[in-house]
């Protein structure tokens, strides 16, 4: 009853803002409304809130399992982070080794943070290489520093402007270049040895997933520039990533804005030409005064709320040819006595605590095999996957002395089974995976397995009906619909906005859409931001002043 009253009463009255969707792009736009002096209310569908920031104890009690995002690039160095004071709240743990990929032949490669470290690494497999590696990081630490970042939490500037910025200087010169090469001719071009090249591959590949990015014609995001790059990188939230949501409610919820779970929304209201509010399916209206924002995917947002006819037709049509990611994800999650301990580590043994792990793959050849297994609708012949030592860097997540880790294989989403039942393919491919797992690390034994839950994407396209189709990024990472060519952020109706991941800087835990789009509502309603919005153009035009600086 007293939960009902309170529906009641929170649901009653109108607001300055309605947010729909409470994942982390949901939160963060709702904190710096809210902070502005917006009364602000923030709904979901779940009685959940965090979206893909997912930690659960699906094995065992005390083994905590992030269930969808894991790894966050950069995150305690984003300008939300520190706006909304994050770091009094969460913790991150930055590992010193990002990336391991171990080999039958008992050798591993493993990149860290130290350059010198990667570079004598890489060196033991090529030292032509290695030099190329030490070259290249030269330039993508600048250019991550002064184009990549900068770009990724501020509006993307129109191509035609941006080109001409970037031409106007030696960096900006060579990023445009490499940017408009496919990243595999890239990595193929550059490296010698096979080994290194799979490794990049993985880097590249938006990530480490798949060949997500790296089939594309172009990577006008810099997906080849990250791969070279040590000083930023992947991190850990302690505790597991919800603790990154709950600190992010924690921080909504101090500014004053209001969060409603159990919010079944039948429709976005539209009166006059403009978006006034929502209606619920028992028909119910909750009034916005001035916005309603949604962090949806495109066609829930628009086509289940808003409605084909009330959308003009060029718009539909850059609706229509939203393309979403055509695999989805193998989940099994594993609660361990110890962690994975590679045979190769007597090569190197900091194999066992990279961040990141790529097994399964020994060729260029082997990944490209599985990759069009998953194209053509097919469970992969070879099992290739992502993996990392979760609680052996964060011992938070597992009781003391045990530890979890995970295995992600791109999967599609209805894969031909031959008349098997999809309950019986789980098991017997989480088998495979573990049997692939063995023969790199010799202690994944099942009596080192004390517990197991496979989370695949029949699971989570129930869960998360975001992620259509499986599509865990709620949008393709490919050139036809990054930087330039996103979605977008103001929609054709007034006062209505897209906050999601189709917006730039795309899906996975970034903030960057929460984050823009606070900065595009508070110009559009005249409020006067608190904060200092990252702003693409003037960063871009700084770029031959802090050349001449360098030099």
């Amino acid at each position: 009853i007293a939960g009902a009253l309170i529906m009641s009463k929170t649901l009653e009255r109108s607001y300055d803002g309605i947010i729909i969707g409470a994942g982390h792009h949901g939160m963060i736009l709702g904190s710096y409304l809210a902070k502005a002096g917006l009364d602000i209310l923030l709904v979901d569908r779940r009685l959940r809130y965090g979206g893909g920031l997912s930690t659960e104890e699906v094995t065992l009690p005390g083994f905590y399992h992030n269930l969808h995002s894991i790894n966050h690039f950069h995150i305690s160095e984003t300008p939300w982070f520190k706006d909304l004071n994050l770091g009094e709240r969460v913790t991150y743990i930055t590992p010193r080794y990002e990336f391991g990929q171990a080999h039958r032949d008992g050798s591993a490669l493993v990149l860290g943070r130290d350059l010198e470290e990667s570079v004598a690494n890489v060196a033991r497999f090529s030292k032509k290489d290695a030099q190329t590696f030490r070259d290249w990081n030269r330039k993508a630490e600048k250019i991550t520093a002064e184009i990549f970042l900068p770009e990724r939490y501020a509006e993307p500037l129109p191509k035609p402007e941006r080109e001409a910025l970037l031409s106007r200087t030696a960096l900006g010169r060579e990023f445009l270049e490499v940017s408009n090469r496919q990243p595999l001719d890239v990595v193929r071009e550059l490296f010698e040895n096979e080994h290194v090249r799979l490794l990049f591959l993985f880097k590249v590949s938006l990530f480490g997933t798949w060949l997500v990015d790296t089939l594309s014609k172009t990577s006008p995001m810099g997906s080849v520039i990250r791969a070279f790059d040590l000083e930023s990188g992947y991190q850990l939230c302690q505790g597991g990533s919800f603790n990154l949501a709950r600190g992010l409610m924690e921080a909504f919820i101090a500014t004053g804005g209001t969060f409603q779970p159990q919010v079944n929304i039948d429709r976005i209201l539209i009166e006059n030409g403009r978006a006034t509010g929502i209606e619920l399916l028992g028909g119910q209206t909750v009034r916005a005064r001035q916005f309603v924002a949604s962090t949806l995917d495109v066609h829930q947002t628009f086509e289940n709320m808003i409605g084909r006819e009330q959308l003009p037709a060029a718009f539909l049509k850059k609706l229509d040819s939203f393309q979403y990611t055509a695999w989805s994800l193998f989940g099994l999650h594993l609660a361990l006595d110890e962690s994975p301990r590679f045979a190769a580590e007597k090569f190197d043994p900091n194999i066992n605590r990279s961040l990141k792990w790529s097994i399964g793959a020994e060729t260029m050849e082997d990944l490209f095999s599985a990759h069009q297994d998953v194209q053509a609708g097919r469970v992969p012949k070879l099992v290739q996957f992502g993996s990392g030592p979760l609680s052996l860097l964060d011992p938070t997540q597992a009781p003391p002395g045990k530890h979890t880790t995970y295995c992600w294989h791109v999967m599609p989403l209805n894969p031909d089974l031959g008349g098997q039942s999809y309950e019986v393919f789980k098991e017997e491919f989480s088998d495979r995976i573990v049997e692939c797992f063995a023969r790199y690390c010799p202690n994944m034994t099942s009596k080192n397995i004390l517990g197991r839950y496979v989370y695949t994407g029949r699971e989570y396209v129930q869960e998360m009906v975001n992620m259509r189709g499986g599509d865990i990024f709620m949008g393709a990472f490919n050139a036809e619909q990054v930087m330039y060519n996103h979605f977008g952020y103001r929609s054709p109706i007034p006062n209505l906005y897209s906050a999601g991941s189709a917006g730039h800087p795309g899906g996975a835990i970034s903030g960057g859409a929460g984050y823009i789009t606070a900065g595009i509502i508070a110009n559009d309603l005249g409020l006067k931001p608190w904060w200092t919005s990252w702003d693409a153009r003037a960063a871009l035009e700084q770029l031959p002043q802090l050349e001449r600086g360098a030099a």
